[in-house]
């Protein structure tokens, strides 16, 4: 197949090898964790500032206005709350969101990114609205952190796909060529029309389809198994 000349892989994180991310239901709770932490705003204030915050965001996320200066949860917060916060609330809040955004790496893939660095240099491009010191911590603990040689989180750049900027910025740092390098992603929109706006082929997984993609699989451990 196609991507058996490649030489490095570009890796979506959301629902390619991460899962459960997201969880802002309207029936979720964010008291829990935040009073956890020490957060001093009632149950209701709580909940009712992180689903605005989170409704903010997810209102721009599609919106090509801001494909390339996407905001970030602090300014989210500072858009929508009634009244003023303190640093040390704002950091709670923030601490907060990231708790329900971020999901968790099942063994199965830390096992499939193990074998996939034995065959290719792994890079990721993620989109995460938190910052990435959550995602990092998890990565070192599930022993994945040492495989990507280059990692960009749009919370620290403000570019979201499907711009392919972080596409282009990444085969860079890399050293390869776009024809050297595959997309993996499970998103048509995202991944795979940004990953073509970069000049690199893509791999859908996650049951995506469309005929402009390289190939289309289950999962990510399928596309392991094929080629590894």
């Amino acid at each position: 197949m196609v991507f058996e000349a490649k030489k490095a892989i570009l890796l979506d994180m959301n629902g390619t090898f991460m899962f459960d991310e997201d969880r802002f239901g309207s029936d979720e709770d964010y008291s829990e964790y935040y009073h956890g932490i020490g957060g001093k705003l009632g149950k209701r204030s709580i909940n009712r500032l992180i689903a605005k915050t989170y409704a903010y965001l997810d209102a721009r996320y599609p919106d090509e206005r801001y494909r390339d200066n996407f905001p970030s949860v602090k300014e989210a917060i500072s858009a929508v709350a009634d009244s003023a916060l303190s640093r040390s609330e704002i950091d709670r809040i923030i601490s907060t969101f990231s708790f329900h955004e971020h999901g968790h790496i099942p063994d199965q893939y830390v096992e499939a990114l193990l074998t996939l660095a034995s065959r290719f240099t792994l890079a990721a491009v993620i989109d995460i609205w938190a910052p990435k010191e959550r995602w990092l911590r998890t990565f070192s603990d599930r022993g994945v952190d040492d495989l990507f040689n280059a990692v960009s989180f749009s919370s620290d750049h403000g570019m979201v796909k499907p711009s392919p900027k972080p596409f282009k910025t990444t085969v860079q740092s890399l050293g390869y060529s776009e024809q050297d390098c595959l997309v993996i992603g499970d998103s048509v929109r995202r991944d795979l029309e940004a990953a073509i706006a970069a000049g690199v082929e893509c791999v859908l997984v996650g049951g995506a389809h469309d005929s402009r993609a390289v190939a289309c699989y289950p999962n990510l451990l399928a596309f392991k198994d094929d080629c590894c």
